[in-house]
């Protein structure tokens, strides 16, 4: 699974504000749907939160990784969002939440949401790395940073 090809800058944004679980979905789901124009922002942000009623994605370390399947998307993409401020999001250790990587997959592929989770899951483990993220000066330089530890996550 190459996640450097899910991600793009345009989806990749630092030091955002938001103070809510719902309004960081919202935003994510907003991102999300410039690069998929044909589904509707609420579709989108209905994926994200179906999932989120079955147990919070927040992974822990400050680390939450929101994800959905839906219909009509042909191949997975990345929204990649860092919060200025650490957001509650109901995470497993009970620590908010600033790294916000949400995946969005097609309806029929449960084999490429595993491995994808599974890879983003690697390259955030990095303690290293998401320090790195934390830091990024703008979107832009937290874009390339992505698009080298994605690179850096496949070739283990």
């Amino acid at each position: 699974m190459n996640l450097s090809s899910m991600l793009s800058e345009d989806c990749t944004k630092s030091a955002v504000l938001f103070n809510s679980k719902k309004r960081i979905l919202e935003y994510i789901a907003e991102l999300a749907h410039q690069r998929l124009p044909d589904i509707p922002e609420y579709s989108i942000l209905e994926a994200l939160m179906s999932r989120e009623k079955l147990g919070s994605t927040g992974i822990g370390g400050g680390i939450a990784i929101p994800h959905g399947k839906l219909k009509n998307v042909t191949s997975p993409i990345l929204v990649f969002v860092v919060s200025k401020d650490p957001i509650q999001f109901d995470a497993i250790d009970n620590q908010a939440v600033d790294i916000f990587c949400a995946i969005l997959i097609p309806e029929n592929q449960c084999q490429t949401h595993l491995s994808t989770l599974s890879g983003i899951a690697r390259m955030l483990s990095q303690k290293d790395f998401t320090k790195k993220i934390r830091h990024s000066a703008n979107s832009h330089d937290l874009y390339q940073l992505l698009m080298v530890g994605a690179e850096q996550a496949m070739a283990k």
